[in-house]
């Protein structure tokens, strides 16, 4: 008996909001992918483990699955049924597990259960649990029905299937449904059940996001950072990696962006990784006029190789001019961009010094970034 694990990671987490698909959240020191692929592998059951992706996620599939030996993955479709069709078309197992990506814990046991039942010629075989929430059927705002939760259950992934029968359920009933057990329910196949786990959730919210760090997480720490440039003659200045038009620009020995080198003094700092004239001397020709969201996509790298975590970062500007508010909502993007964090967690505030001191003689502008991590 031959299983394959396939593993649908071609969604577009729109549920999510912003930033980073869901597969590619960082868990740690591995992606929420990596955590399915790697239950999988460890399995001596599981011989070939293929993943089915979203062309748009190419380059951050190579970065997740880095090290690994594992076949090309597949192109999903416009559908999660397209995505399971177009992955079951490659393989030549007698069995598939077929696994939404969005869950990172997959527990032994589970697996174990399902490939019992499955080697006894099982057509196909779930995990379930409990409804244990009073269900209501609601219409147009108003409760028509309360239904019997005995007869309910939540069913979850990895799902174990016989490939053939499989194959022919969704050829014979399309690439609509959202559990492919239904496909077979529909054929009049016999699904079977097995018990499922609490800990195999599905990530669908930032909230089950947080569930799930706090499961590979072990303590959260904070960073600071600071950084101030003098104001020269110039036509813009470069704040959180916008071009901002001023009659003045920063002076400094990279592009002098005051916002990203607080930050990244502050994830540095979080991380215990020195500070940014450790890792960008001014002696170094090498970072002379550079543009600061490489420094700061460079210590994010570092981080997370140390299995560090962003969870939020909050930046006050000080200056008295120019103005702040109009460019805020790009800087937040840009930021969450580069930290892999939704936008909603980053935070840009601007003050003045009320004419006081280097910022209120506008001499110069400074920066104070604050950031949270898991580690």
């Amino acid at each position: 008996m031959t299983i394959t694990a396939l593993i649908v990671a071609a969604g577009t987490s729109s549920r999510m909001g912003e930033g980073l698909p869901k597969p590619y959240l960082p868990l740690g020191a591995k992606t929420v992918l990596r955590h399915s692929i790697d239950s999988f592998l460890a399995h001596p059951d599981i011989k070939n483990v293929q993943v089915v992706i979203n062309k748009s996620h190419s380059d951050l599939y190579k970065q997740s699955v880095e090290g690994l030996d594992l076949p090309p993955p597949i192109i999903g479709g416009q559908s999660r049924g397209e995505s399971v069709l177009n992955g079951l078309s490659v393989l030549d197992s007698e069995y598939v597990l077929v696994h939404d990506a969005a869950r990172p814990f997959i527990p032994v046991d589970t697996i174990d259960a399902l490939s019992e039942i499955l080697v006894k010629g099982a057509s196909g075989v779930i995990p379930v649990l409990p409804v244990i929430d009073t269900i209501k059927f609601i219409e147009d705002d108003c409760i028509k029905e309360t239904l019997d939760r005995s007869r309910l259950t939540r069913v979850q992934t990895p799902q174990g299937f016989n490939v053939k029968i499989l194959k022919k359920a969704y050829e014979e009933f399309g690439v609509n449904e959202t559990d492919d057990a239904g496909l077979l329910e529909k054929m009049g196949e016999h699904v079977l059940t097995i018990n499922g786990d609490e800990d195999l959730f599905k990530i669908t919210t930032y909230s089950d996001y947080k569930r799930a760090l706090n499961m590979t997480q072990n303590r959260p720490c904070i960073g600071q950072g600071y950084d101030v440039h003098k104001l020269v003659d110039g036509k813009e200045i470069i704040l959180g990696g916008v071009k901002i038009p001023f009659d003045k620009s920063l002076e400094g020995h990279s592009d002098a962006d005051v916002v990203l080198h607080a930050l990244t003094d502050a994830l540095l700092g979080a991380a215990a990784l020195a500070d940014i004239g450790y890792h960008f001397p001014p002696s170094d020709e090498k970072w002379k006029g550079a543009d600061s969201k490489i420094m700061l996509e460079h210590v994010v790298g570092l981080v997370q190789d140390k299995g560090v975590v962003v969870n939020n970062a909050d930046i006050t500007i000080i200056c008295e001019a120019p103005k702040i508010s109009p460019y805020r909502q790009e800087m937040q993007a840009i930021i969450a961009n580069i930290l892999k964090i939704e936008v909603d967690f980053v935070n840009i505030k601007a003050t003045t010094t009320e004419k006081l001191g280097f910022a209120g003689r506008e001499e110069g502008i400074a920066a104070q970034a604050a950031v949270s991590v898991f580690r």
